[in-house]
């Protein structure tokens, strides 16, 4: 059983080592320190202090924290106090990351370790080295967050003097462990799990244990002891409700819904979905609240109730777009994506530029009807640029609704052929790339994709990550599309083959797994501002579990696709294998195309 399709990380905030009343974030003392701050009777480094502590302890209300140590930053320049100027961007850093800004996040922690360097505050720099690669994590940034996790343990071991050097170098050490279980190396974070586990024991630190609990819990699920997991996390979960720490409840929730998911009981997975969708909605989590919104999506789906399933996906769209730095944290998710829309951006730029400067030449000659021409043909070509944009990004009728009417109606098609492939080892591969040679990695593959697919008709509809997702039978004849997609499946496993044998692509060879169904899907377009045209449907997810249940170099099809098929192609028949969520699937490996007999009989 695997959890890694969202990432589980659940930041336990480090700065511990500047709060010497309390061992961690308690909402109650927040509300308590609130009346003195409303009174506003203190001053001096006493006001530093309610602020920092304020801004530490708020976490029902992130903005208000924002507030809280945007404050502190500004009386501390004032007083030209480094000590607090550090703690108050360090805050600043954690009520950014809290609200899902990790942008404005990662800029505070960068600036709080530049004081902290600067002035030698080596606690304060350990800490600050811990949350950049908390930020890292979240950002799917493997290779940067371990690199800050090991500066951050090495330094803070230099500062290991009492009860609270003690627990920030546990939190660190228990968010080095979840960066490595996020992306599926259960073995080594079991480890820092019980490091960080043991020091969180010796000095009875409940709210860390609670966090420990809980990620052992994870590490259960992924290993398929549901068991073992549920006691872990519901433990945990029962101890951070009292001290009113709602977002790791939530996420713990989530991964409920996904070990009853498993066990086939989708009204409890339901059940636990919902109870982390309302509290992430009553408390502003806007991750936690796309995140629960898709897993609804995907539990209604499995019930056959297509539409509540497309109303939670609506708005898991909704809220994921929101994130104010979607496209910088996601970066790796589809690097070759974010490359493609940055030329674009460039080129937009230089357009705006030329723009300008047109501007002035005109102003002071004043040929105010060469400038109306110039503004004309600039308009026109734009307008031809933005439609052949469009035209790459949705499929001509698709384009052509939209902009007529402004929007797109979802549409039923009865019978389609969906393609997905993944790359065998190419996580661990990219860990050791910059994004500059993933981005070249991925695109030198892609590219032939996409040409391959367009020779033979087919339509792709997304990449994610190193997956490639494409589908046939859409807005043309569905006569034939299994045909061309099973061809067209073999000529991308014959160039991922060629390629191994080409010694100047040496360095970017992998192994490649295919999977295809076959059925009906809904298609439309998600999103308003950023969107994308979509399929959805049982038949989209079959085919996902196509892929994963395939092996190196071959196509592995379902039951459906092997109908459409037989008679044009030689297949193996596989039995029935157990697909996860799916039960008992019926599979096939296709051999190669049925050659014609020409034997002519007399």
């Amino acid at each position: 059983m695997k959890f890694g399709s969202r990432a589980y990380f659940l930041l336990l905030s480090t700065f511990l080592l500047f709060c010497s009343y309390a061992l961690s974030q308690d909402q109650r003392i927040a509300d308590e320190l609130a009346v003195i701050y409303k009174e506003d009777t203190v001053q001096g480094l006493e006001k530093l202090d309610l602020l920092n502590d304020l801004s530490f302890n708020e976490i029902n209300d992130f903005e208000l924290a924002l507030k809280y140590s945007e404050e502190l930053i500004s009386l501390s320049k004032l007083s030209n106090n480094s000590t607090y100027l550090s703690y108050g961007y360090f805050q600043k850093g954690n009520a950014k990351q809290y609200s899902g800004e990790l942008e404005g996040a990662l800029e505070a922690y960068f600036k709080c370790a530049e004081i902290a360097e600067k002035e030698n505050f080596t606690p304060v720099l350990g800490t600050s080295y811990a949350a950049i690669a908390d930020v890292y994590t979240i950002s799917n940034n493997h290779k940067n967050a371990m690199l800050y996790y090991q500066r951050a343990i090495k330094t803070l071991r230099q500062t290991l003097r009492n009860k609270e050097d003690s627990v920030g170098l546990a939190t660190t050490i228990l968010n080095a462990g979840d960066a490595l279980l996020t992306n599926k190396k259960y073995d080594s974070a079991l480890v820092y799990f019980i490091e960080s586990g043991q020091f969180f024991e010796q000095v009875d630190y409940a709210i860390g244990k609670a966090y420990n609990l809980g990620n052992i819990g994870i590490v259960y699920a992924n290993t398929g002891d549901n068991e073992l997991a549920e006691q872990h996390i519901n433990h945990a979960i029962g101890i951070l409700e009292n001290f009113e720490d709602y977002y790791p409840v939530s996420v713990y929730l989530m991964t409920m819904a996904d070990i009853y998911a498993e066990k086939g009981e989708h009204e409890t997975a339901i059940s636990y979905a919902k109870k982390s969708l309302t509290l992430a909605e009553q408390n502003g989590l806007r991750e936690q609240i796309a995140d629960a919104n898709l897993k609804l999506s995907e539990l209604y789906e499995i019930l056959g109730d297509l539409v509540v399933s497309y109303g939670h996906y609506k708005k898991h769209i909704t809220y994921r777009d929101s994130l104010l730095n979607i496209e910088k944290v996601q970066q790796l998710a589809d690097q070759r994506t974010n490359f493609e829309v940055s030329q674009k951006q460039i080129e937009v730029e230089l357009l705006e530029t030329q723009k300008r400067n047109q501007l002035i030449v005109l102003g002071f000659i004043g040929l105010l009807l060469l400038a109306s021409l110039w503004f004309y043909r600039i308009i026109s070509k734009e307008k031809k640029k933005s439609e052949k944009l469009l035209l790459n990004i949705l499929p001509k009728d698709t384009a052509k609704e939209l902009k007529v009417s402004g929007k797109v109606k979802a549409q039923q098609y009865n019978s389609v052929s969906v393609l997905f492939t993944d790359f065998k080892g190419f996580t661990s591969y990219s860990e050791n790339l910059s994004p500059e040679e993933l981005v070249k990695t991925v695109d030198f593959y892609f590219s032939k994709f996409d040409a391959i697919i367009d020779k033979h008709n087919l339509e792709k509809i997304k990449t994610i990550g190193d997956a490639y997702m494409c589908v046939g039978g859409l807005h043309d004849s569905e006569i034939d599309h299994a045909q061309r997609m099973v061809t067209a499946a073999f000529e991308i496993a014959g160039f991922v083959e060629e390629t191994k044998k080409d010694v100047a692509a040496s360095d970017l060879t992998f192994d490649i797994r295919i999977g295809i169904n076959s059925g009906p899907v809904v298609a439309g377009v998600v999103g308003t501002k950023k969107f994308a045209y979509d399929i959805w449907g049982d038949t989209v997810n079959v085919a996902s579990r196509m892929e994963s249940m395939s092996e190196p170099g071959r196509i592995n099809i379902s039951n459906s696709t092997f109908e459409l098929i037989k008679a044009d192609f030689n297949c193996d028949y596989r039995g029935e294998i157990e697909a996860k969520n799916r039960g008992k699937i019926k599979m096939y490996f296709v051999q190669g195309i049925k050659k014609v007999d020409l034997t002519v009989v007399g």
